[in-house]
């Protein structure tokens, strides 16, 4: 191995990070890691937020990514509680909040993002990001009070069908006239509102707030929606304000090239990195899980090796559980040309998505994981999308 780094420092403590400094030791970097995080707690997962943990079907004490002898193993220099407050790529040194400076040799940006917030919020408005905002959000979910979700995107859609499984009476708002339309197409928006309406989720469309009180919202055009609690849900802004200064272009996101680099020594990874797919041809910032982890492998090999640097390429990959329904798709959804239906019923959707003359996504609702690597393979091998309605 060619050991380019004697000091990776790693900003950003949740799975994209983890990923990476994971990723370093198995291929025998043995010098210094150190892992910043502006969360206190050690590396945790975030999908159950949503889920498992407001329904109180894990403890908030089980979400670690790793035991802390897995942790312990890695040999880190954990920073956490403290948060990155600039980059000098000059003197390639990341300066923190409580005044220390951390030289590095190659820097890992995995800062994330945060949840997007309305203008003169009152307080006690929620929002859902980390483990402190799932237990402040759990302990006032009780049945027969009143949840206002304003955002019906995927975080919005599954707290509504956790807290309807607890007995709460949830309205989802949603700006646009179908939930989720422009980022997975009308057809499977339609089904995923038909899916909370038949589950006692009121939904309003076209809905623009003008006004959140302490027991009500109120839209444009004159209805007042009274609730007990909000909780935001209106997407999220990449955690690059730190980067002020640095030199390194953002523009929604951490800018990269296909292997996920912003400059010399500086590398992109998880949902802050914006970078171009060559398997697509577009530049795409995923904020999902699984890509996280599988970018921070990548900017790994690519930091140790950068002779033999490899484009990322993955086909990304997402779910999303909402009542007892499973939602997956493979690929880029979005600015997608065509989105065809190619079956349906009762609590089952099988989408195919067209950019260009090729396929480029799949989602599939209540169906079975075969059928989705099926998929998966035709989407990596950029399958003409005449092909694939022949064989459908």
């Amino acid at each position: 191995m060619n050991q380019v780094a004697h000091r990776v420092v790693i900003v950003g403590a949740s799975a994209g990070g983890l990923s990476t400094a994971e990723a370093l030791r198995r291929l025998g970097f043995e010098g210094v890691i150190t892992l910043v995080g502006d969360e206190p707690e050690r590396p945790y997962d975030r999908p159950p937020l949503s889920k498992q943990v407001l329904a109180g079907q894990r403890e908030p004490g089980r979400l670690a990514l790793r035991t802390d002898t897995a942790l312990d193993d890695l040999g880190l220099e954990l920073r956490l509680g403290v948060s990155a407050t600039a980059l000098d790529t000059d003197r390639r040194v990341v300066s923190l909040a409580d005044d220390t400076r951390v030289p590095y040799d190659s820097v890992v940006v995995a800062t994330g993002v945060r949840p997007r917030r309305l203008p003169a919020c009152p307080d006690g408005v929620h929002v859902l990001r980390t483990l402190p905002d799932a237990v402040a959000l759990k302990e006032r979910l009780r049945p027969g009070r009143r949840l206002v979700i304003v955002g019906a995107g995927f975080i919005g859609a599954e707290v509504a069908a956790t807290a309807r499984g607890l007995g709460v009476e949830v309205t989802l708002l949603e700006s646009a006239p179908v939930p989720l339309a422009l980022a997975i197409g009308e057809e499977a928006g339609r089904f995923l509102t038909h899916l909370h309406h038949d589950h006692g989720v009121e939904i309003h469309t076209n809905a623009v707030v003008t006004e959140i009180t302490g027991t009500d919202v109120r839209l444009a055009h004159g209805t007042v929606i009274p609730a007990d609690d909000v909780l935001l849900a209106i997407g999220s802004e990449p955690n690059t304000e730190w980067l002020a200064g640095s030199g390194l272009t953002v523009s929604n996101g951490l800018a990269c090239d296909e292997y996920c680099a912003a400059a010399d020594g500086v590398y992109g990874v998880g949902d802050v990195a914006r970078w171009h797919n060559p398997l697509f041809g577009t530049d795409m910032r995923i904020e999902h899980r699984t890509n996280a982890a599988e970018q921070g492998m990548a900017v790994a090999r690519n930091l140790l090796n950068p002779g033999a640097r490899k484009p990322f390429a993955p086909v990304p990959y997402f779910w999303s559980d909402q009542y007892d329904v499973r939602i997956q798709a493979y690929g880029y959804l979005r600015d997608h040309d065509e989105a065809a239906v190619l079956d349906s019923g009762p609590g089952q959707l099988l989408v195919a998505y067209r950019t260009g003359d090729r396929l480029t996504g799949v989602l599939a609702a209540g169906k079975s994981p075969k059928i989705l690597r099926a998929w998966r393979a035709l989407i990596a091998t950029s399958a003409p999308w005449r092909d694939v309605l022949t064989a459908a």
